[in-house]
Order: structure tokens, then C-alpha cells, then sequence
């Protein structure tokens, strides 16, 4: 079982802690903190990237950077849930092209569990920005 907490501090921020032990501002007004959704973007970003260079380290593949970026569209009535999210994955290095595509599809379908919750409310669209060097 993973825990994880928020303890009030002032106005909309509370610092965050889970079974990890690091700690984390968030805030709902976005002064002093990423607002819960932007959390859950860089979740997600956070997820699929740790899968994409994984499987790119296991296939011995020369990638020598790696961003992903999220742009999402949310719902225009409460709850304002994720509907649409593009993650653009940009990728340095001399790796294959397949192998890069291989990765991205293998975390979307079988293992960034963040993906597979958020697929529930949003369509989720990928691109690859291959920087060979």
C-alpha cells in the first residue's frame, strides 16, 4: 500500500508528502506551488519518461537526452478533468527512430500506470521529436 498526505500551511498550500519521505508544495492558487492538475501532468510525464529511457537503456540504445512535455485541455465543468493530453517526447542521441517509437508505444499500452488512469477521462495522443547528434 502507498500513502501519501497533505498538511494545510496557509490560504490554498499544503505541503505534500508520500511513503518517498520528499516533500512537495502544492498550491491551488499556483503562487508558491504547482496546482494539483499541474502535478498530475508532470506525473505523467514523470511516468512514461522513466518507461521511454528504461526500455532505450535496455536495448542499449545511445540516447543521450530526453523531455517529455504534456499540453492537455480540460473539461469546462466541475470536476474539470483531463479530456484531451498530447505528450511530446523529444529524444537526443543516435538512437533508431523504431526503437524510440517502440518505447513511447510500449509505455502508453502495457506500463505507465499514470497513462492507463488518465485514459479513463482523456484521449492521449503522443509525438516524437527526434535530435540526432
Amino acid at each position: 500500500m502507498t500513502e501519501a498526505k497533505t498538511i494545510w500551511v496557509e490560504k490554498h498550500r499544503f505541503n505534500g508528502v508520500a511513503d518517498s519521505g520528499h516533500e512537495i508544495i502544492v498550491d491551488g492558487d499556483k503562487a508558491s506551488g504547482n496546482s494539483p492538475m499541474e502535478l498530475v501532468l508532470i506525473g505523467l510525464c514523470g511516468c512514461t519518461g522513466y518507461d521511454v529511457a528504461s526500455i532505450l537503456q535496455k536495448k542499449r540504445e545511445p540516447f543521450t537526452s530526453l523531455e517529455v512535455r504534456a499540453q492537455a485541455e480540460r473539461a469546462k465543468d466541475p470536476p474539470s478533468v483531463y479530456t484531451a493530453i498530447k505528450l511530446i517526447y523529444r529524444i537526443g542521441g543516435k538512437v533508431s527512430r523504431k526503437s524510440i517509437e517502440d518505447a513511447v508505444h510500449l509505455s502508453k499500452e502495457k506500463y505507465c500506470s499514470v497513462s492507463a488512469m488518465l485514459e479513463k477521462t482523456a484521449k492521449i495522443t503522443t509525438q516524437i521529436e527526434h535530435v540526432e547528434g
